[in-house]
């Protein structure tokens, strides 16, 4: 299809909508006998604006409109639909947005969205090959604070410490360190602490379970390394669940469809409101 007629197509489906002449109708805009009425450019300002926002966003609206409306009437004069191509093409496409829309209204009534651990744990298992990873993860606790600190030593202590309660007496100090992160459960981009933590790279090989102390005139790092998973390994589970998520939601969302597909095909062979010839 030529850009004149993809052109026309488009600005056909957009100012559809757009009221014709009409004495009654309070309008804030003409061209030729298509008007555009208070109504419909109430709908289209955004909340909350300014008056000076709400003048300008109104101004160029109008020409906006006033633009695709002109373009429109020389489309209309200066485009030749042979054979009705645009015609078709704005049907097919109407039809495609009643059945989408359509569909969506029967996922959001009919799909069970309930994922429980029992179901990412089997998804994971029978897919956890294809979750390779792209990049070095690792899980960490860390501290950074000031040279100054008074009891640096019993920090260290605490932090080394397996204790909860000396982890705790952590938290509750966090005040004092520069920064801070104790949660060494999630999996994160070794690359993206390496950019916070630049002193990493200079180690040969961080490992599991790794204590790493760093003093510099900036003060203080203390690090200790959980575990590490190497680029190319089999990603862990809790960090791909919202991939996993997504994956089993668009798989009963495809076993679903392909489900109600199959039963309105055989209701209308049954009910003889379909034959093929």
């Amino acid at each position: 299809m030529s850009t004149g007629k993809f052109l026309f197509l488009i600005l056909l489906i957009l100012l559809s909508g757009c009221g014709k002449a009409d004495p009654e109708v309070d309008a804030v805009a003409r061209v030729g006998e298509i008007f555009l009425t208070k109504q419909e450019l109430d709908d289209a300002m955004p909340q909350g604006l300014s008056e000076e926002d709400s003048l300008l966003f109104r101004n160029n609206y109008i020409k906006m409109w006033a633009t695709k409306e002109l373009l429109l009437d020389k489309a209309r004069i200066n485009v030749e639909d042979d054979g009705g191509e645009i015609e078709n093409l704005v049907r097919n496409y109407e039809k495609e947005l009643l059945i989408d829309k359509y569909k969506r209204a029967l996922l959001q009534q009919e799909l069970d969205t309930l994922i429980t651990e029992e179901d990412m744990d089997e998804y994971y298992e029978s897919n956890k090959n294809v979750y390779r990873l792209n990049e070095d993860l690792i899980q960490l606790k860390y501290i950074h604070f000031s040279n100054d600190l008074n009891d640096k030593k019993e920090v260290i202590r605490l932090f080394k410490s397996k204790d909860e309660e000396d982890l705790q007496t952590l938290i509750d100090r966090e005040l004092e360190f520069n920064s801070f992160s104790f949660n060494d459960s999630i999996w994160v981009s070794l690359k993206d602490v390496e950019n916070r933590l630049s002193f990493l790279r200079d180690e040969k090989k961080i490992k599991k379970d790794q204590f790493i102390q760093k003093e510099d005139s900036l003060g203080v790092y203390l690090l200790a390394v959980r575990d590490i998973r190497e680029r190319n390994n089999i990603a862990p589970k809790n960090y791909v669940l919202p991939t996993i998520r997504q994956m089993i939601l668009h798989k009963r969302k495809l076993e679903l469809m392909n489900e109600i597909e199959k039963t309105l095909m055989v209701d209308a062979i049954n009910k003889k409101q379909f034959e093929a010839y």
